[in-house]
């Protein structure tokens, strides 16, 4: 059995983020607009009466799930896997500073083209490769009526949730970034899972439509 849907929610928003840093790994907490995004969203997710509730370690994504538990009694459940991207000593620099420093490298980031982040960081397939699996994780045990859902960071949910669904690399691309605290709701469908909604900040509707998905 699996779960009946799942719902990977970005983490609210951070000083990092306002100044437009590369975060990374790096362990920044949410700013006052964060929390209050998170507050927000909480209340909009937990109507779905969620099941089970997982989080990456990093705080900022661990305060945001706090919000949903808080209003729900789930206990987080942590997974170093749901963890952004290690970006190494790139960590802190703005895409312009990369630039500067390393125009090769932030070139073919900006092209599509593999490229490790930082001296020892990852690229973007391996944190895919470590992704997918996590939610695989989260959603295995499920039931039908069962909502899980995971809070984590924009880039990784967004190439880890690819992989999950086998979308060819070549076409990751096509699929946008998550804004703070907004998330991608899945469905289980016919053959295999599927995307009900990208980058979502409201509650999903059903489907009005003479194509049956399940």
């Amino acid at each position: 059995m699996t779960a009946g849907r799942l719902i990977v929610w970005r983490h609210g928003r951070t000083e990092w983020n306002l100044q437009d840093k590369i975060q990374g790994q790096a362990d920044i907490p949410l700013d006052d607009v964060g929390v209050a995004q998170a507050r927000a969203a909480a209340l909009r997710l937990a109507s779905l009466a969620p099941t089970r509730l997982f989080s990456s370690d990093l705080q900022r994504a661990v305060a945001t799930a706090g919000e949903l538990a808080a209003l729900t009694g789930l206990k987080i459940e942590y997974d170093e896997a749901l963890r952004e991207i290690n970006v190494d000593d790139w960590a802190g620099m703005t895409m312009e500073e990369l630039a500067a420093i390393h125009p090769e490298a932030a070139a073919r980031i900006r092209s599509g083209e593999p490229q490790r982040r930082g001296t020892a960081g990852e690229t973007v397939e391996e944190v895919a490769e470590r992704f997918a699996p996590a939610l695989a994780r989260a959603v295995e045990h499920g039931e039908p009526s069962d909502t899980v859902v995971v809070t984590t960071h924009g880039l990784a949910a967004r190439v880890g949730i690819c992989l999950f669904l086998g979308i060819p690399k070549a076409h990751w691309p096509a699929f946008g970034g998550l804004s703070n605290c907004n998330w991608i709701s899945l469905l289980p469908g016919r053959h295999g899972w599927r995307i009900e909604e990208w980058n979502a900040g409201s509650l999903p509707e059903p489907v009005m439509s003479d194509d049956p998905q399940r």
